[in-house]
Order: structure tokens, then C-alpha cells, then sequence
């Protein structure tokens, strides 16, 4: 009775360690690639291009912590160029998202949905972990190509909002099966149309994990147009708390 026993208890053991992954711990997996968890900072070069000509252009100087209570980031965001907008900020902290002008010393109110710079919206250029703001459900696995035009055996995921905060109300991703590395995603509209499609890709070693340095976006009705964000300068560093409060942005000093 006893080897039967260590027998069955052996095989579940076995079953365990080979179950695939959770929709919802693929995802969070995935969050893991794209953000450190510890405050860092980045800049971020935005350019847009309509039939393959440059159109337009911004460098944000990013800062990110995570609130220990939700798990979410919080960021300052400070416009590096072009010259008429340097040194305008924008705070993102829960749901709140605000824009302030150094010139009017006026704050404003943004929605995440907003555009900031050609396919971009705000809520793109702030770092979000998906896995607070969204449900996955549906890994199924199946072949992608990525960014680099490379096919990759990938992870299918349905993300449907889970908060009422979050930027698009559904996401479909492919997640490598390899490695967990985001290859690309779908946002849609609560209609179900397609915004846009994103893909992640020119990973390199920064932080001490291969994390994607380059995103373009492409228009859902228009493949022509075409921004991309790349990321540089990812650095550990300390974001104090008061960077993060509405009333300080009148007194923040770039570094």
C-alpha cells in the first residue's frame, strides 16, 4: 500500500512540475521582462512616421516606483525635446494622471487614452504592470511572428480589463514560451475594433534581464502610420515619494 502510495504521490509530483503556467502567471511573467521591481529610471525617444517620413518626435525623461500597496507603478514624466516643450511634466500616480506646464503653472487633468505623440497614448509611455490591471485568460499556444520578422512559439493571451482605470478595456498578447519575452499585442476598443498593434522587440541585457529596448506601434486602420518608442539610459536610481504628489511638480528640479 505505501510504494502505491509514494507511487501516485510520485506521478502528481511529476504532473505538477510539467502543468503549464496560468494565463494570469504567464502575464505577470511577462510584466517581469518589460519592469524591474525596484524604482528605476529611463528615457524614452517617441517618433512618429506617416508613409515612412518622420512626422514628429519627443524625449521623455521617465522615473518609476511601484506603490507597495497595489503593486502598480507610479511615474514622473519630464519632456527632455523637443525645446517647446522641455521641462513639461506629466504625473501618473493610481488613477490619477495629470499634465503640468511649467510656463502657466497649471495643472491638468489627462485620460491614460489620450494621444501623447502619433499612436502613443499616455497610458503607453508610463510603465504598468498588466497583470494588476487586467485578467488573462486562453493561453493557447500557437506561432507569431515578432517584431524582427522571426517566428517564435508563443503563448496567446485575452486580457480584459479588470479595473476601471485601465488604459484599453481589451489586449491580446503573445508571450514567448521560451523565456516569457512579450512579442507583440492587439488594443482594442470596448466596441471591439482594433486600435493598434504593438510590437516589442531589439531586446538587450539592461538591469540584468534581457528586456525589450524598442515598441512600434501601428495604427489599426492605417498600417502607414507608425510610432515608435525606444527606450535607453534604463538605470536603478532612487524616485522619491514627493516627485509623486500633485502639489510638488511646480517645485521639481531636473537633476
Amino acid at each position: 500500500m505505501t510504494k502505491v502510495w509514494l507511487a501516485l504521490m510520485a506521478c502528481g509530483l511529476v504532473a505538477a512540475a510539467n502543468a503549464s503556467p496560468s494565463a494570469q502567471e504567464i502575464l505577470a511573467a511577462s510584466d517581469t521582462v518589460r519592469n524591474p521591481d525596484y524604482p528605476f529610471g529611463l528615457t524614452n525617444t517617441l517618433v512618429e512616421y506617416r508613409n515612412g517620413k518622420q512626422t514628429d518626435a519627443s524625449t521623455l525623461a521617465i522615473y518609476s516606483k511601484a506603490d507597495p500597496h497595489s503593486g502598480q507603478f507610479r511615474s514622473l514624466i519630464r519632456y527632455l525635446a523637443p525645446p517647446r516643450d522641455a521641462n513639461k511634466l506629466i504625473l501618473y500616480n493610481g488613477k490619477d494622471l495629470w499634465f503640468y506646464d511649467p510656463a502657466s503653472k497649471a495643472s491638468i487633468r489627462l485620460s491614460p487614452q489620450q494621444r501623447l505623440l502619433g499612436q502613443a497614448s499616455n497610458g503607453d509611455v508610463v510603465t504598468v504592470n498588466l497583470a494588476k490591471d487586467y485578467q488573462a485568460t486562453a493561453a493557447i499556444e500557437e506561432d507569431a511572428q515578432d517584431g524582427e520578422r522571426q517566428i517564435k512559439r508563443c503563448y496567446k493571451l485575452a486580457l480584459s480589463a479588470s479595473t476601471p482605470d485601465a488604459t484599453y478595456h481589451q489586449i491580446e498578447m503573445w508571450v514567448e514560451v521560451a523565456n516569457s519575452h512579450p512579442v507583440k499585442a492587439r488594443f482594442y476598443t470596448d466596441s471591439g475594433k482594433l486600435l493598434k498593434t504593438a510590437y516589442y522587440r531589439h531586446y538587450q541585457k539592461q538591469l540584468g534581464t534581457e528586456r525589450p529596448t524598442e515598441t512600434v506601434i501601428i495604427d489599426g486602420l492605417d498600417p502607414n502610420w507608425v510610432t515608435i518608442m525606444r527606450y535607453s539610459d534604463m538605470i536603478k536610481r532612487e524616485v522619491p515619494e514627493a516627485w509623486l504628489q500633485r502639489d510638488y511638480l511646480a517645485r521639481f528640479k531636473p537633476e
